[in-house]
C-alpha cells in the first residue's frame, strides 16, 4: 500500500452525475463503495466535498448575492453533501463521521484535528465539511489545509477526467495528458488544477497531489496500491 492516510477531494458537481444539480444516488453509492474498499485495505481516509451541485458562492454573486452570504450558503451546501455521503457509507456497513468547520451540533461535530485522527484510527471515514469556515476560500483550499493538518500522505483530487491536460480535454480533442508535473511547471503553465491558494499550500508543505477520474470504478484502490493513475503533481 503506497498511501496509508489520504485526503480525498470531491467536487459537488460530480455528485450530480449526469444532471447539473442535486445528488445522484448511483454516484453517491459508487463513491461510498470505492472509499470503503480502501478503508478495508487499512488506509485512513478523510474527505472534503464541494457544494457546487447545490450552490456556488462565487457564481451567486453574479445573481446579486453578497459575496459573504453567498460563500456562507456554499459552506452549508457542502454540509448537505457530506451528510449524504455519510449516510451512503453507513448504508453499506461502514463507519463515517461528519465534522463541520462552523458549529452546528447535532448535525456534525465541530472540527478538531485530534478527534479526526482518533476517528480515522478507528476505521471511520471522516468527512470534513463547511470549507475552512471562512468566506473567500474555496473547498480546494479547505482540502489542502485539512490534508496538511492531518498529515495526509497525499491529496487525491477526484474529477470527471483522468488527469491534467494541456487544455480542457472535453473541449479540445488535441489536448495532451501529463503523467507527472512539478508544482512549478503547473503554476508556470497556469494549469487549472486547483486554485492558487490551495496549490501553493500543497507546494510549500511538500504535499503531493494526484488528479484522477473518480468515476472509473476501482481507480481509488489502484492509486492506494501504487498504480500510476491520473496525474501526479509534486515538488
Amino acid at each position: 500500500m503506497q498511501y496509508s492516510r489520504i485526503l480525498l477531494k470531491l467536487s459537488g458537481e460530480s455528485l450530480a452525475g449526469s444532471g447539473n444539480q442535486g445528488i445522484s444516488d448511483s454516484v453517491l453509492e459508487e463513491y461510498a463503495k470505492q472509499v470503503l474498499e480502501v478503508v478495508e485495505k487499512g488506509c485512513e481516509v478523510a474527505i472534503v466535498i464541494g457544494g457546487g451541485n447545490i450552490f456556488r458562492g462565487l457564481s451567486g454573486t453574479e445573481s446579486g448575492f453578497d459575496r459573504l452570504k453567498g460563500d456562507q450558503m456554499g459552506m452549508l451546501a457542502t454540509v448537505i453533501n457530506s451528510l449524504a455521503l455519510e449516510s451512503a457509507v453507513v448504508r453499506q456497513g461502514g463507519k463515517a463521521k461528519v465534522f463541520t468547520s462552523i458549529r452546528m451540533e447535532p448535525i456534525g461535530e465541530f472540527y478538531n484535528r485530534d478527534k479526526v485522527l482518533e476517528a480515522m484510527k478507528n476505521n471511520a471515514i471522516c468527512i470534513l465539511s463547511g470549507g475552512t469556515g471562512n468566506p473567500f476560500f474555496t473547498t480546494d483550499t479547505a482540502a489542502a489545509l485539512r490534508a496538511v493538518e492531518i498529515g495526509a500522505d497525499v491529496l487525491l483530487k477526484g474529477t470527471r477526467v483522468d488527469g491534467v491536460y494541456t487544455s480542457d480535454p472535453e473541449k479540445d480533442p488535441k489536448a495532451e495528458k501529463y503523467d507527472t508535473l512539478s508544482f512549478e511547471e503547473a503554476l508556470a503553465k497556469r494549469l487549472k488544477i486547483m486554485d492558487s491558494t490551495a496549490f501553493t499550500m500543497c507546494r510549500d508543505n511538500n504535499l503531493p497531489v494526484v488528479v484522477f477520474d473518480m468515476n472509473e470504478p476501482g481507480n481509488l484502490c489502484k492509486i492506494i496500491d501504487g498504480e500510476t493513475i491520473g496525474t501526479l503533481v509534486s515538488n
